[in-house]
């Protein structure tokens, strides 16, 4: 295990630099830069577009300013944002960050809870009510927008039912909305996949013999189903710890939460190089982590699965 371990975390190094280096040219083969607002009205001349060009480095070659880029890093620090010029990224990924992660853990809980619950009530009662309801449940709630379905919830629940506020992130109360919305998609992903999962263990051989041993229904389900049929659902939730566990740019910018949705999404329109930078790799970073925790559950799960090939 602790080889496998070490081999996976050393992968992290080149597969990040990997992800930054393509970002990189990426963003700089896009038309515009942070001296070219859009539109094409700028109001710096061309002296001061050299001056700040100095400033920043972007006067210098390519690889001299990802070799930089990638050393500064290495020390957490991300320089400073072109678009909020009095605060540096790192200032803003510290206040911002947390902001996404809570919101994404809020909703990955409920979306889990009730993914989970939904797929193995459809499973175990398949072709009945509870089976149908749960399908439609996840067919709506998968077929339709996170940005949508945040103006539906704001109409239905703060307009028409005054219950919950537009937006905010003060109190518990600011937190339902944008967390409902968060959940949706992944709940119905999370239960169409359990739904699925369960039903394949439930009509094998030893879940038969363990039910003609005179087992209770509710022991075959949670004792010997649950178990085995979790790992395909496990596999689903590191991508989807990921993409939840940091929030929705969408979301965010609907029901005003401070979070990291905000800034990218000015960062993009603003060409803010370092923070986009900052954002990618810190969401590539989670994004790995999250896969190398659920290669390593496996083995919890399942003792006959031995990561790394141990025998």
């Amino acid at each position: 295990m602790m080889p496998y371990l070490v081999h996976r975390i050393l992968w992290l190094i080149p597969t990040l630099i990997a992800m930054a280096l393509v970002t990189f040219l990426v963003m700089h083969a896009t038309p515009g830069s942070p001296l070219e607002p859009e539109g094409g009205n700028n109001p710096l001349s061309p002296a001061e577009q050299k001056n700040l060009a100095a400033r920043y480095g972007l006067d210098r070659p390519l690889w001299e300013q990802f070799g930089r880029f990638l050393l500064n890093a290495l020390r957490g620090d991300f320089g400073n944002s072109y678009v909020y010029k009095t605060r540096s990224v790192t200032e803003i990924l510290r206040d911002a960050l947390p902001v996404s992660l809570r919101l994404g853990a809020m909703a990955l809980v409920m979306a889990t809870g009730v993914g989970v619950a939904l797929g193995v009530l459809a499973a175990v009662h398949h072709n009945s009510f509870w089976d149908y309801f749960g399908v439609t449940t996840a067919m709506v709630a998968v077929s339709i927008p996170n940005f949508v379905m945040g103006v539906f919830l704001i109409l239905l629940f703060s307009f028409l039912i005054p219950l919950f506020p537009t937006g905010g992130w003060g109190g518990p109360r600011d937190w339902v909305l944008p967390t409902l919305t968060l959940s949706l998609a992944p709940m119905a992903t999370i239960a169409r996949y359990t739904r699925s999962s369960v039903l394949e263990v439930i009509r094998s051989d030893y879940i038969r013999t363990a039910r003609a041993k005179g087992l209770a229904e509710t022991v075959v389900v949670t004792k010997h189903v649950l178990k085995n049929a979790f790992i395909p659902v496990l596999t689903l939730l590191g991508p989807l710890v990921a993409a939840v566990g940091t929030g929705s740019f969408f979301v965010e910018s609907i029901f005003r939460v401070p979070g990291m949705g905000r800034f990218f999404v000015i960062s993009m329109t603003g060409r803010d190089y370092p923070m986009i930078m900052a954002v990618v790799l810190c969401y590539g970073a989670f994004l790995a982590v999250m896969n190398l925790i659920v290669d390593l559950l496996y083995g919890v799960l399942d003792p006959r699965i031995r990561v790394g090939g141990e025998k």
